[in-house]
């Protein structure tokens, strides 16, 4: 079922929120059984800032992405939701 979510976002910016600190920012390329592949793909650990996940990514959603990699393959098993980079709103 989240493999068919997902890939309602195909070639799309998406921001995925992992049940750790990294969050990851790029555009989703493929869904497969076991991961998602993000391409220009900002990789961002919280713990090594004091911007929390939600500040960041709302950072990068008003500034644009800072891509830190070309491809990264997420593990859908650590994958707490996800949502497209143009409906993170403005809370601050």
């Amino acid at each position: 079922m989240l493999k068919a979510e997902l890939e309602k976002y195909l070639k799309q910016k998406v921001v995925l929120d992992t049940r750790s600190s990294w969050v990851y920012i790029g555009v989703l390329e493929e869904v497969t059984d076991h991961c998602a592949v993000l391409s220009d793909v900002d990789v961002h650990d919280s713990k090594d800032t004091a911007t929390s996940k939600e500040i960041y990514t709302w950072q990068s959603a008003a500034s644009g992405v800072k891509s830190n990699r070309d491809r990264t393959y997420v593990n859908l098993d650590y994958l707490v939701s996800f949502s497209l980079l143009d409906d993170v709103k403005k809370f601050c």
